[in-house]
């Protein structure tokens, strides 16, 4: 694996993601939705197109610049967002790569996800069980897509450095915490693994949790 199609670099997860990939030698394109996030990726190394998920047009244009072994991720959400990209950005994207030989994608969701929706608390869907279930339909979708597909559930989303730690469940009832930058190896992990194919994972950090709780 040399390169890494990425949707959701702007902040957060997805640019840990950027970063931990850049540093290992993996050459990375990615779509953002804020220009503000350019200078920095492109610091790092990151060929940026700057895009909507939610245009077709635009998928088309970031892929067309990525050579056809790569392989693609996305840690794309709607905080923050007028318009939920969750689902709709998802299946456009899934669609695209479908029509590409682009065949091995790693989609990051979160925990409260498709099965694991019975185990989210009250407040928790009050808060944020909108983008739970758009997320839980883009799931749907990539399982009947024809891609190598991974899912990956993580815990609540900490700032940190790698901790080597992070642990793959596939029980549905998880609860925990797990930094930005474990996840983003984990990802890494994911996709050198072509026995993670075709299935769906939730993640936390017991050490981080543990610590984070004293």
């Amino acid at each position: 694996m040399d390169s890494v199609i990425l949707f959701g670099a702007s902040r957060g997860l997805g640019f840990e993601v950027a970063r931990y990939l850049c540093a290992i030698g993996i050459e990375v394109h990615a779509m953002v939705r804020k220009s503000e996030s350019v200078a920095a990726l492109e610091e790092m190394g990151v060929n940026v197109v700057v895009g909507d998920a939610l245009d077709r047009e635009q998928i088309k244009s970031l892929l067309d610049l990525s050579p056809d072994n790569a392989v693609a991720v996305s840690t794309m959400g709607s905080f923050q967002t007028d318009i939920p990209v969750d689902y709709i950005g998802h299946r456009l994207v899934i669609d695209e790569l479908e029509q590409r030989n682009i065949r091995r994608f790693v989609m990051v969701t979160s925990l409260g996800c498709g099965d694991s929706w019975q185990y989210l608390s009250d407040k928790a869907k009050a808060v944020f069980g909108k983008s739970v279930r758009e997320k839980s339909l883009a799931e749907s979708w990539l399982a009947t897509s024809q891609l190598d597909y991974t899912i990956l559930r993580p815990g609540g989303l900490q700032d940190g450095e790698v901790t080597e730690q992070g642990e793959l469940y596939t029980d549905s009832e998880i609860h925990g915490l797990i930094t930005r930058s474990e996840v983003a190896r984990m990802i890494y992990q994911l996709l050198c693994d072509d026995s993670t194919i075709g299935k769906v994972y939730a993640c936390v950090d017991p050490v981080f949790t543990n610590n984070i709780n004293k």
